[in-house]
């Protein structure tokens, strides 16, 4: 059984079965983990979100900022915004049963015996694998609560700051999703930049999180998120597998045990 991680998708159907035909994709043996952004900007949301569907027993997916964006607008009556070309997705007869399937998935994946962590944009360094991990939990019981639609209509605005126990639930729970999905940069205080989305040689003086800070040892971070990376972190440890796909660069996958990387335009 093979463990692979793939990159965001962001609609790029094409690319993906491209990837998966290079290494002979078995889903009744391997596992698929996707570091989130499954759709929104790419061409073919549609068949991105059947795929899954139709592999669900095969697939974890750590939810990105796009992913969740779609189920706060299907949830709170919003228009998508027309860049995000999910016209198909909401007009499709199984837009919910795509949500509900999306709802299930986790923010953050904990592989024990590979001692690896993956999620959309990683997490921050001041915490540990195991309060990332609670904290994780914390913001996906509400999203996959009767009460999701408070928690997205407070999802977006300014970030409330990291001092987690001083906020209130909706503002912890949308401390903790920025974090995870929509991160980059930290200022010199730890608190999260959103604004700059460079690489790493225009960063402003602001820090990338990966390099705020100490990584817990022995663990490897996979993330997506960051397409200006261009897949680079200068940390072995540290794996960005957002390589800008949707924006005309390559889809990137590794196999989580043995390290091997894939590629598709």
């Amino acid at each position: 059984m093979a463990k692979y991680a793939i990159g965001d998708l962001q609609g790029c159907f094409t690319p993906l079965i491209a990837l998966l035909d290079q290494v002979d994709f078995n889903p009744s043996q391997d596992h698929l983990y996707f570091v989130g952004d499954i759709i929104a900007r790419g061409p073919d949301p549609l068949a991105c979100l059947e795929f899954l569907y139709q592999h669900a027993d095969s697939i974890s997916v750590t939810l990105g900022n796009h992913d969740l964006h779609f189920l706060a607008c299907l949830a709170l009556g919003m228009p998508p915004n027309p860049k995000d070309k999910l016209d198909a997705v909401f007009n499709s007869p199984k837009c919910q049963k795509y949500a509900d399937l999306l709802r299930a998935q986790p923010l953050a994946i904990w592989l024990e015996q590979q001692q690896t962590l993956i999620s959309h944009a990683g997490i921050h360094p001041s915490w540990s694998i195991e309060q990332a991990l609670n904290y994780a939990h914390f913001a996906e019981a509400n999203y996959q609560s009767t009460k999701a639609p408070e928690f997205y209509a407070n999802m977006y605005g300014a970030h409330p700051g990291l001092e987690l126990d001083k906020l209130s639930e909706q503002d912890k729970f949308k401390a903790i999703v920025n974090v995870f999905t929509r991160m980059r940069f930290l200022k010199q205080n730890g608190e999260l930049d959103l604004k700059n989305k460079s690489g790493l040689k225009d960063n402003d003086g602001l820090i990338p999180w990966f390099e705020y800070g100490q990584i817990p040892p022995n663990t490897t971070l996979l993330f997506g998120h960051w397409a200006a990376l261009e897949g680079e972190t200068h940390q072995k440890n540290v794996i960005a597998l957002d390589t800008g796909c949707v924006w005309g660069g390559a889809m990137t996958m590794i196999n989580i045990d043995t390290g091997e990387k894939y590629q598709q335009a």
